[in-house]
């Protein structure tokens, strides 16, 4: 899968690794405790909040929200780290990852929802568990009490947005094909970095996407389109003569139905 290219921005950012030949590095439950403590102790360091997290048996994701730009420096901590203590562990050498880690930094906010389910989700789709939440590495798993909560994830939306119950009925289904497209969409989105920070590579002009407009449904869905593509609320309004107000109202209103 074509991704984007890493960012160290400020914002939210879902990251991802894998042991080498698929290798089964957190085997143990003694394993996969020892690597979320190097997580919690290097988020300590950068001032890194963990939303969420998967770890499986021979890959791991995480949820973070970086507050200073140095998702290298904590990405090159946690997996350096694990790897010495991996390698003195098993008396071997060699690499242990498969790679360099995989980063989708994440423009917006409207897109943590579908990547939390996707990450709560991977212990299911592996057929480790049938429910989230009953798999202990997982933070719904440990809000659930299959697990302590750790320290570097008090500050998570699973915990200050959702009450028990509320969180229940939020992870009760996976994401729909719609919402899986969509957050691949957004994984394959072509960005570059400028001054101001972080910009889409549109391969579309604005204007495109209203070209043979017939209907204010067909406007709408457009102006949702744009949006999801990159183009600010402002851009759309500036270029439709509306206000920003009416852009705002017209594509919540459209996800809101998209999503009962």
């Amino acid at each position: 899968m074509a991704r984007r290219p890493r960012i160290d921005l400020i914002g939210y950012h879902h990251v991802s690794n894998q042991g080498v030949h698929k290798a089964n590095l957190f085997a143990t439950m003694i394993e996969k405790e020892e690597f979320l403590d190097m997580v919690c102790k290097a988020c300590d360091i950068y001032d890194i909040v963990l939303h969420d997290y998967s770890i499986m048996d021979n890959h791991y994701h995480l949820l973070i929200e970086t507050r200073r730009e140095n998702l290298s420096y904590f990405m090159r901590q946690i997996n350096g780290n694990y790897a010495i203590h991996y390698n003195k562990k098993l008396d071997r050498g060699g690499p242990v990852w498969r790679g360099r880690y995989k980063s989708w930094y994440l423009m917006h906010e409207e897109y943590l929802d579908y990547t939390i389910k996707y990450i709560e989700y991977d212990p299911i789709k592996a057929n480790v568990t049938f429910f989230p939440g009953d798999y202990p590495y997982t933070l719904s798993g440990a809000i659930f009490g299959q697990a302590t909560v750790p320290s570097c994830s008090m500050e998570s939306i699973l915990i200050q947005k959702y009450d028990k119950q509320e969180l229940i009925e939020f992870l009760g289904s996976d994401l729909t094909r719609d919402e899986l497209g969509a957050l691949e969409d957004e994984k394959r989105k072509k960005i570059t970095i400028e001054k101001k920070g972080v910009k889409l590579q549109r391969d579309v002009p604005l204007g495109e996407y209203f070209k043979d407009i017939t209907s204010k449904q067909d406007r709408n869905l457009a102006m949702k389109k744009a949006y999801e593509d990159g183009y600010t609320q402002g851009q759309i309004a500036k270029h439709l003569n509306v206000t920003t107000a009416l852009v705002s109202y017209s594509i919540k209103k459209l996800s809101e139905s998209k999503s009962s």
